[in-house]
Order: structure tokens, then sequence, then C-alpha cells
């Protein structure tokens, strides 16, 4: 039998890194700290697309796009990235439509 990832397995990893990344972090807030640095998370995404190029059997239950992670985590700000890419509005824009307008929403 030979190894392959899971889900599980790949976000128990990423969640070392970005822990890596908050303790990095001179910030206060706990949304600030998660947003400071990516060194570890883009290692990461690195190191697996790596793996994957010489083991893809180790990826065949998955469908990950590391490339398009890396270049998210590359950019200036990857949260405004991923919220552009998956709701097509900015953070802003995004948690202002989430603020209730009234006692009923």
């Amino acid at each position: 039998m030979s190894f392959k990832y899971d889900k599980d397995n790949l976000f128990k990893e990423f969640d070392v890194a970005k822990q890596k990344d908050i303790a990095l972090s001179s910030h206060t807030e706990l949304e600030d700290k998660e947003n400071d640095f990516y060194t570890n998370r883009i290692q990461f995404l690195n190191e697996h697309i790596e793996l994957k190029k010489t083991n893809p059997s180790y990826y065949s239950e998955l469908d990950i796009n590391f490339d398009a992670l890396l270049n998210a985590y590359k950019t200036t700000d990857p949260r405004e990235t991923f919220y552009q890419l998956g709701f097509g509005m900015s953070y802003a824009e995004k948690r202002a439509e989430s603020i209730p307008t009234s006692v009923n929403d």
C-alpha cells in the first residue's frame, strides 16, 4: 500500500504552516496576525508543488491546484485576492454585505 494525501492531512499540515506565520507577527488581533506573514504557507505550497511533480500518486485522491494557490499567496494582499476570486468583490465589500441592516437580518 502506498501513501496518499487526503484533505485532512493537507489541512493539518497547512494549519501548522499558518500557525508558524501567526507566530511571526507582532500584531495583537488574531485576524491581523493571520494576514501579516505568509512565509511558511508559501513554503508549504512550494514543497507540495515539487512533491506532486515527483510523486503524483500521493495526490491522486485530491484535486488541488497548488500553483494557483501559490500565485494567490504571492500577491500583495492574498486575502483580497481570495475574496476577489471567490466572491467577485473585495474583503471590505463582502464584510459590509454581511452586516445586518435591521433586527430581522
